[in-house]
């Protein structure tokens, strides 16, 4: 009778995997033991597999080059990565390795690329893609790298009092325009709680935008239009509707301004959430490269040069969080809890926040017979457990007979966002500073005081949590 646990994902999925076996029933990832690991270091553990990082860029490339060649695309390609999936500077540095460029998302994404700059890593001709509503401050770094010579930084437009704004901070003395990009705010699906992005502009305002306002200051030049939508790349009738009315668009906008010529397709390729993964990525990036050549060459333009800005793609199948089961709670008849060590909460936010679903595994215990078990996190809030995966709405994983003989489980591909959202170490999502703090107090006779408990956090103070 086939009832082990090996013998479940061996009947459920193609197994063993390019990443994932199992020896004597212990698991190995990336050829790496991880009982080992666990020996050395204990739970609960954060990994980031830095090897994966580099395959990861090396193959997006790769299919962007070979489905350009397939239609004789003249244009280039250019991976940017979006710091914001993991700013750490081990990630960073790892993803430049393989010569990728940068997208930001805040102001202080640009002092971590000056930390970058200090230590040799990247140079004044790095191609760095601003995105996001703008702060006075995120517009003043701008500004600043701008006069400081780097000429390949895109400013992307998020709303029309930006163009003002960055043209009060930037000098009439400058030696070259500086490029702009124009973010269309793309309309969402149905199921969404509303219809249009609230990032970028609008379809019908982008043409009469660049005329009364970029075209008309020479100390801009449109040089990019930038596409993305919340729900990532998906072969969907949705996805390739919105992504035919940006291609319309650029044609459209193309004829009015010449400089025009990158088209920047965003981010959102997913990644592995479960052994059953069957995404076609080759399929996805050759039919993206075949619309736009299609659609360009129907309306006379010229291809444009193509930006991507993969961050979750880059450095989400990296990471791996490790937990080690503490007990087992038997509630009911039918709900049997395992108790892990740390939190769900704090350490993989989005199971909680997204319902996302990732790689769930047990590192030992493989030869054991299985169950149907519902994992619980340490905190006293009710949300703080995790119950289906991506493939099944069940966990299945090995009978832990003996607390004393403790099993361990593996939740992969986690590195991207985890870190962030969860506020590791203090720092942000998107590197946004806590807020400066203050303590109102009232004296007997009804005087109001107020005193500074802890002032905005400093870019200084995140880089430092980041590695910098």
């Amino acid at each position: 009778m086939k009832n082990k646990y090996v013998d479940l994902v061996g009947q459920t999925f193609d197994f063993p995997q390019d990443e994932f076996r199992v020896e004597d029933g212990i698991l190995y990832v990336n050829d790496i033991n991880m009982m080992d690991i666990i020996k050395q270091y204990g739970t609960p553990l954060k990994i980031t597999y830095l090897p994966k990082i580099t395959s990861q860029i090396q193959r997006a490339k790769r299919m962007f080059r070979n489905a350009m060649s397939k239609v004789s695309y003249d244009g280039e390609y250019h991976y940017c990565y979006c710091t914001k999936s993991s700013q750490f500077e081990f990630v960073v540095e790892q993803a430049l390795k393989s010569g990728v460029h940068i997208e930001t998302s805040s102001a202080y994404d640009l002092n971590l690329i000056q930390a970058l700059q200090e230590k040799g890593l990247v140079d004044k001709n790095l191609i760095i893609i601003c995105n996001g509503f703008k702060r006075p401050q995120y517009i003043e770094n701008i500004a600043m790298f701008v006069k400081e010579g780097w000429r390949n930084i895109i400013d992307i437009i998020d709303n029309k009092n930006e163009l003002e704004d960055l043209d009060d901070a930037i000098p009439d003395e400058i030696s070259h325009p500086v490029d702009l990009g124009i973010r269309i705010a793309a309309e969402e699906e149905p199921s969404f709680d509303f219809y249009t992005s609230r990032l970028g502009i609008r379809y019908s305002d982008i043409i009469p935008f660049y005329r009364n306002g970029i075209s008309k200051n020479p100390k801009f030049r449109l040089k990019m239009l930038h596409f993305f939508i919340n729900t990532g790349i998906r072969d969907t009738s949705y996805y390739w509707n919105e992504l035919l009315r940006c291609l319309n668009l650029y044609c459209d906008l193309k004829q009015v301004c010449p400089e025009l010529d990158s088209l920047n397709i965003g981010g959102g390729l997913p990644i592995k959430n479960s052994l059953a993964w069957d995404f076609d990525y080759k399929y996805m990036i050759e039919e993206i490269v075949y619309q736009i050549k299609t659609i360009c060459d129907a309306h006379g333009v010229p291809v444009p040069d193509i930006y991507t800005e993969f961050g979750n793609f880059t450095v989400g199948e990296s990471g791996a969080t490790i937990f080690k089961v503490l007990d087992v709670k038997q509630q009911n008849d039918r709900e049997c809890w395992y108790m892990i060590d740390n939190s769900f909460m704090t350490c993989m936010p989005d199971t909680w926040g997204l319902n996302q679903r990732f790689i769930m595994l047990p590192i030992n215990k493989w030869n054991e017979e299985y169950h149907r078990v519902f994992l619980g996190g340490l905190t006293c809030d009710s949300k703080d457990y995790y119950n289906s995966e991506a493939h099944a709405n069940a966990i299945f994983l090995p009978n832990m007979k003996n607390r004393r003989d403790p099993l361990y489980i593996g939740f992969f591909h986690t590195g991207a966002y985890q870190e962030a959202i969860s506020g590791y170490g203090g720092m942000k999502h998107c590197l946004q500073p806590s807020p400066k703090h203050i303590l109102i107090d009232r004296d007997r006779d009804g005087t109001v005081s107020t005193r500074l408990f802890a002032p905005e956090q400093s870019f200084e103070s995140m880089l430092k949590i980041l590695g910098y």
